[in-house]
């Protein structure tokens, strides 16, 4: 089973690659398509649109065709439309191109982490984090080779196809290994799963937790820079970095995702996470300190780590069916709630910011984060309540 996690890692890893390498180079795009921010806005909408679209649909894609020939048909994709954004003339053109990127992007999110989910069930390991580690560690990789790329006046086309090549290359390189279950093709198995699905508080708890956490990631990402010039009077190279110490603690606690599960169990994960992030950011916004900022981000960054991938492994395993299999749409409900969190946690931000400040604004995220706590404790008792209804469905994994 090394060989299925190693090449789940890097799947995981390599779309993260491909996300950190075309973010950073909007900058350049909106410059050749003479794009206001207004404008720019609007296009970038596209790539969330992409994502929450791709996400309520890939699980279902995943049940029947199997998560590993999602993860090499969305690698495909990808590797396709993304020297496409490099072309576009226009914002229409960009926000067109952003929806199919984050389409591609999406599906492969929500494939990967099915697989991530069947080696976790096989190793009879809680290493979710684990793999959501590689994802950070990717996309830093990614900002820093598209930082080279725009410092050398590399050109869009040229950096964007060496990444999807790259990337292409890796995942045909690793493919083979990607874990599969065998898919479900009866359709009234899928029609009962929806209706199921729909009606079960705990995947409502765990979209919770997951929503939490990506409006409070979306946001930082947004608004952390300027927060540090506005509010702290920090000059453009310091502020950057701020948001760069929430990627890189939120993946360096990532790698010691096992460790801290088996000693603490999953809940306490959650909920120890969500108020250390929240406390960072609400320090952060009342103390007017500019290394503070640092300390604040970093904090919440490593609080969150384990939110998103402990809420996905949840998600799935309150979806197994009785041959050990399934999850695969419970983990897509769960992402598509996800995903809307990126969506409207940096307007909602801005939104507080402008009728207040980003002090305000910042502390607010701080109050989103701890939001986890509840909703990580109405998951546990729902998860007890459906373990008592029905002992059969819930996995050995979340009674240990």
């Amino acid at each position: 089973m090394l060989a299925g996690r190693l090449s789940v890692f890097i799947v995981f890893a390599l779309n993260g690659l491909v996300i950190g390498a075309w973010a950073p180079r909007m900058p350049t795009v909106a410059d050749q398509i003479h794009a206001g921010p207004g404008e720019l806005g609007l296009a970038l909408l596209g790539a969330s649109v992409g994502m929450i679209v791709a996400a309520s649909l890939a699980g279902r894609w995943c049940a029947r065709f199997g998560a590993r020939a999602l993860v090499l048909t969305s690698s495909l994709a990808t590797a396709v439309i993304l020297p496409v954004v490099a072309t576009v003339g226009s914002s229409v053109q960009l926000g067109l191109a952003l929806i199919l990127l984050g389409a591609s992007v999406g599906t492969l999110d929500v494939a990967m982490n099915i697989a991530a989910v069947t080696v976790v069930r096989r190793t009879e390991r809680p290493i979710m984090p684990v793999f959501h580690a590689g994802f950070s560690f990717g996309a830093l990789a990614g900002s820093v080779g598209a930082a080279f790329a725009a410092g050398h006046d590399v050109g869009l086309f040229a950096h964007f196809v060496a990444t999807a090549s790259f990337s292409l290359v890796a995942t045909l390189a690793v493919i083979r290994w990607v874990p599969r279950e065998e898919p479900v093709t009866d359709p009234e198995a899928h029609r009962s799963t929806d209706r199921r699905m729909l009606r079960r508080p705990v995947l409502w708890m765990l979209g919770a937790i997951a929503l939490c956490s990506a409006i409070v990631e979306g946001g930082s990402g947004d608004w952390s820079a300027l927060f540090a010039v506005r509010e702290r009077g920090m000059d453009e190279a310091a502020a950057a970095v701020t948001f760069s110490v929430f990627c890189v603690a939120m993946g360096l606690v990532r790698l010691f995702g096992e460790q801290v599960e088996r000693r603490l169990g999953a809940d306490r994960m959650l909920i120890g996470g969500a108020l250390v992030a929240g406390v960072g950011l609400l320090v952060t916004a009342m103390v007017p300190n500019p290394p503070l900022a640092f300390v604040g981000f970093g904090l919440a960054g490593a609080g969150l780590a384990f939110a998103f991938p402990v809420a996905l492994n949840m998600a799935g395993a309150v979806g197994r069916r009785e041959d050990g299999t399934g999850g695969e749409r419970e983990i897509g409900f769960v992402t598509t709630i996800a995903y809307s969190g990126f969506l409207i946690g940096p307007p909602m931000l801005g939104g507080i910011a402008q009728v207040t400040n980003l002090e305000v604004a910042i502390g607010f995220a701080g109050v989103v984060a701890m939001l986890i706590v509840p909703a990580a404790l109405g998951a546990a008792a729902a998860r007890r309540r459906e373990e008592n209804d029905e002992p059969a469905r819930v996995p050995a994994l979340n009674r240990r």
